[in-house]
């Protein structure tokens, strides 16, 4: 299959090339990088340096590649997402969403693509109602303000993808990543704070974390490019543990000091 891949250098990109090259589908992996365009070609994979807020630049390399399949893993969010920038680390990555997005269908379409994928997250549900949440779960709108405008961009850009009519358009929502490259590797910003003992279970340490590793979410990926109804889809686990259960365990991974209570 031909598939054209935005974020393919981004810590799900990282797996899913390689797992798309080994299946043996065609891969066009879109980066603005070209030294991160120079290791994706000695993988096995065609690059093209773009960036998604080129929409000429993108519909170009789409038409040159001619996909069956568009997948957009784009992000951009800072590795430190300290709750003091977190309104001008959502600002960036709502751009992303929503214009990045636009100009990524835009260039499904001009290519005659017939699927389009793109990442969305699973963790901005309403908090009410019974723990586990489905598809149809309403969104968090008594959120703060920060959160209302990340919000109101997915669900525009959700009904943009989903809604496309001449394209299959299915939504991936993702749970918190982990594995490498992610804020809960060894070396990420996560881990750091439960080092410090920063990251402490609050309250009775009921609260759950709806989580999905790097390679599931590459696997979740390479499954929806022939599986599944134009729609929304969450990507993570079935059985979450609460913070009380694992936060302790991760902490002695990592050989810190356990977590403390507030």
């Amino acid at each position: 299959m031909k598939v054209f891949l935005a974020g393919a250098s981004g810590v799900v990109g990282k797996p899913l090339v390689p797992a798309l090259l080994a299946a043996g589908d065609e891969v066009t992996a879109m980066t603005r990088s070209e030294q991160a365009a120079t290791v994706l070609r000695a993988a096995g994979a065609e690059a093209v340096v773009v960036d998604v807020f080129d929409r000429e630049g993108v519909e170009r390399a789409m038409l040159a590649a001619k996909p069956e399949v568009v997948i957009s893993h784009l992000t951009k969010l800072p590795p430190n997402l300290n709750p003091r920038n977190m309104k001008h680390a959502y600002e960036e990555n709502n751009k992303v969403r929503g214009e990045g997005t636009a100009n990524m269908l835009a260039g499904a379409r001009a290519a005659g693509a017939r699927r389009i994928l793109v990442q969305n997250v699973c963790f901005l549900y309403e908090p009410e109602g019974d723990l586990i949440k489905d598809e149809t779960a309403p969104l968090y709108k008594t959120a703060p303000d920060f959160v209302l405008d990340t919000i109101a961009v997915h669900e525009e850009m959700e009904a943009s993808v989903t809604g496309a009519g001449d394209i299959e358009g299915l939504v991936l929502r993702f749970g918190y990543w982990y594995g490498p490259g992610t804020t809960f590797a060894p070396g990420g910003y996560t881990a750091e704070l439960v080092r410090k003992r920063w990251f402490p279970v609050v309250g009775d340490g009921a609260g759950c974390f709806s989580f999905c590793h790097v390679e599931d979410a590459a696997g979740a990926t390479i499954a929806a490019m022939s599986s599944g109804e134009p729609g929304v889809y969450n990507v993570c686990d079935d059985e979450p543990a609460a913070l009380r259960d694992w936060l302790p365990v991760y902490a002695e991974a990592l050989g810190a000091k356990p977590p403390r209570h507030v």
